[in-house]
């Protein structure tokens, strides 16, 4: 569908979801790859049960969350010093540059979220941190997880 000033209304309907750079399964919507956006994209992230993405930041642009189904807890900062608990209705905001990492809190159920970034090219300017990464990252998670 076309608007008056040339502009293309597209819709998707992704039917299977593809790995992130961050390493979680996603749904990808709005894009510059799959419409031509310039300024955002819009994807639903799906986390399998005990699914958890890779420590990375987003290079030059902001990223909100929209915590859709489960508990995901997120671990931010320099180091993932701090912790936010995204519930069902909750909305979350990340700066450009800050390193973090999103797990499934639950082991036997799926947590979803919408994600929306100023940035068409979104996968692209993801950066893995696997500095952030290691044997300590693994039992904060797991007793994380077992604090419910």
């Amino acid at each position: 569908m076309t608007t008056p000033d040339g502009t293309q209304v597209m819709i998707l309907t992704p039917k299977a979801t593809s790995i992130a750079k961050q390493g979680m399964p996603a749904f990808f919507g709005v894009s510059q790859n799959s419409t031509g956006a310039q300024h955002l994209s819009l994807n639903l992230t799906a986390f399998g049960p005990g699914g958890r993405a890779k420590t990375h930041f987003h290079r030059d642009y902001e990223t909100a969350i929209y915590t859709v189904s489960g508990a995901i807890v997120l671990l931010y900062g320099n180091k993932l010093e701090h912790e936010a608990l995204m519930l069902p209705g909750s909305f979350t905001y990340i700066p450009p540059e800050v390193p973090h990492i999103a797990f499934n809190l639950s082991l036997t159920e799926p947590a979803t979220a919408v994600t929306a970034r100023n940035d068409a090219r979104e996968q692209e300017n993801v950066v893995l941190t696997p500095d952030l990464d290691g044997p300590w990252l693994d039992e904060r998670i797991a007793k994380r997880r077992a604090e419910g």
